[in-house]
């Protein structure tokens, strides 16, 4: 093989290397801490220099600023986070984004013998247990041994080009050449979706001495310009909310960009003299470049948001009535009857959230659209946006003088809506993995279990319609029914079950895979049925017909 197409092939191969190993950091972390993040960061959002930091820690720990960015993103849409406090995350996630690639780009040393003790390591954990941490710890080391290993590689790709009098002079002629530097950075960033794969291939060239200082911090200002666009064009399906923060980003970053591109000569002049290497000064300009963006832009969070604002104006299409909750009226507060009869309000939308969810989901099975699945994350965020809202205000109001009865009314609708939100997350993790699933392996129902899990689903909307009607009406008759639609449920999914095996024992063709994923969305449809009918429950209780247990009335029963 020709030895230039080698260099080639081992130097894209390292650089896939590396960003496999992110990827598996990055996706070991979220497997188990996604949500934690969202709340690390949500919780995080006092003020602009909190939400900075916030950005700053989550990038950190996930290794990836637009990991970070699309978190972030993913909160903005449901329209909880204003666009000048994301803006300060996104600074924040830059700045960590900065640091995590300057470590990582100098540590080519520690690489020689931490990157064999992470992967052995990493995939002992991974094997031995099953366990979602145990698991995605070992996957998280394991990403880290393949991005210290990519390291190795790119080096020893990189070496040959010592000698190369030809590729020196080119890259010279590049790096005299600004513009040209920095358009080639961006796309770098853009086409590697990294700027750490993009900080390491620079990293690489300048520690052989094919690329010269000057050349590099070019090529730096193109790459921390570029690394803006993966998250902008990630976002812009998405609502104005979200598009707006990676375009402020972006803008931020390619303002002082250009900016600095206009006087490349005096950043060299301002460079400490010393015994610091060009790799040392290059990382360090590296570093200092996002932590300046953050030091200009940060007291100008609110014109950049009046700006993006401007350029991506609210949509024209009719906005959403469940966006946000809207009736939690602090000024009644003083007043317990009219506050929880609010809260009864925003438990109702709240209801028609889950069942906006519960539909969504049945759409993307039934069509086999991974596209339409994407949406419940959206709606499952605002779930637990409605949730943690009616929660705060239900215990504000209980700090007041209550009543029993407005006492009870106010743990029923705490209660109510974590069962609402218990039954998103049954939907998001768990029925939307069995959906994943049987779209990804090409599974197909016949008619017949479309037909019963139809039968199912319509049971889950009409209880959801009715268990609103019962929280704000409290009448006992409908919460009888209401509750005595879970023993419906249950009978009916008994007679399914039956029916499913009577055919499968009939039918030996049948897939055991596509008969264990039918009974396990069943599963996830009993369980979501039944925390939806708990709101019957209470109603039930206070006026004394809720009997204690079925087995002690059967004992009675013999007993007599």
């Amino acid at each position: 093989m020709n030895p230039s197409t080698l260099v080639i092939l081992n130097l894209l191969g390292g650089v896939a290397l590396l960003l496999w190993g992110v990827r598996m950091v990055r996706t070991g972390i979220l497997r188990v801490w996604e949500d934690q993040l969202k709340h690390f960061i949500e919780y995080r959002l006092g003020n602009r220099f909190s939400a900075f930091g916030a950005g700053l820690l989550a990038t950190l720990l996930l290794g990836s600023g637009t990991a970070t960015a699309l978190i972030v993103t993913n909160i903005a849409s449901t329209g909880s986070l204003p666009t000048a406090l994301g803006f300060a995350v996104l600074l924040g996630a830059d700045a960590g984004s900065s640091v995590v690639s300057s470590i990582v780009a100098s540590g080519s040393n520690i690489a020689l013998w931490t990157s064999p003790v992470f992967l052995f390591v990493g995939y002992i954990v991974f094997q031995s247990s099953e366990e979602l941490k145990p698991h995605n710890a070992g996957r998280v080391m394991i990403g880290l041994g393949l991005m210290l290993l990519s390291l190795r590689l790119v080096s020893a790709a990189t070496t040959p080009l010592n000698e190369a009098t030809l590729f020196h002079q080119v890259l010279t002629a590049v790096g005299q050449a600004p513009v040209l530097a920095f358009l080639i950075g961006a796309a770098m960033a853009w086409a590697f979706h990294s700027t750490l794969a993009s900080i390491l291939l620079v990293a690489s060239l300048l520690t052989n001495g094919s690329l010269e200082l000057a050349g590099a911090v070019t090529f730096l200002l193109g790459i921390n310009c570029g690394g803006g666009l993966p998250a902008f064009v990630a976002t812009l399906g998405l609502p104005p909310d979200a598009r707006r923060l990676p375009l402020a980003n972006l803008l931020a970053r390619a303002v002082l960009a250009l900016v600095l591109l206009t006087f490349p000569e005096h950043l060299l002049a301002l460079m400490p003299a010393g015994p610091f290497t060009s790799l040392q000064l290059a990382l360090a300009f590296h570093v200092a470049f996002n932590f300046a963006v953050a030091v200009i832009f940060l007291p100008l969070v609110n014109p950049m948001s009046a700006l993006v604002k401007r350029m991506i104006p609210d949509s024209k299409l009719p906005e959403d009535p469940l966006r946000s909750p809207r009736y939690l009226d602090a000024t009644a507060i003083a007043i317990p009857a009219a506050a929880i009869a609010n809260a009864h309000i925003e438990l109702a939308r709240m209801g028609e959230i889950l069942e906006r969810m519960f539909d969504t989901a049945l759409k993307a099975m039934a069509g086999s659209s991974m596209e339409t699945l994407k949406q419940l994350e959206g709606q499952d965020t605002r779930l637990n946006l409605y949730q943690s809202a009616i929660q705060s205000y239900v215990n504000d109001v209980s700090q007041g003088q209550l009543s029993g009865d407005e006492a009870r009314h106010a743990l029923e609708i705490t209660l109510y809506a974590s069962n609402l939100e218990h039954a998103g997350d049954i939907i998001q993790l768990n029925l939307k993995d069995r959906i994943r699933a049987k779209i990804k392996e090409g599974l197909a129902f016949d008619d017949e279990q479309h037909a019963r899990l139809a039968e199912l689903s319509l049971i889950i909307q009409n209880n959801i319609k009715m268990a609103a009607a019962v929280t704000a009406s409290r009448d006992v008759g409908a919460a009888q029914h209401l509750i005595g639609q879970k023993d419906e449920f249950r009978q009916l999914e008994n007679k399914v079950m039956e029916a499913h095996f009577t055919s499968t024992l009939a039918n030996k063709a049948t897939a055991l895979r596509e008969s264990a994923l039918y009974i396990d969305i069943i599963r996830d449809l009993h369980r979501i049925n039944s925390h939806i009918v708990a709101a019957g429950y209470p109603v039930v209780d206070d006026a004394g017909l809720l009997r204690g247990s079925r087995l002690r009335d059967k004992a009675k029963e013999k007993s007599v």
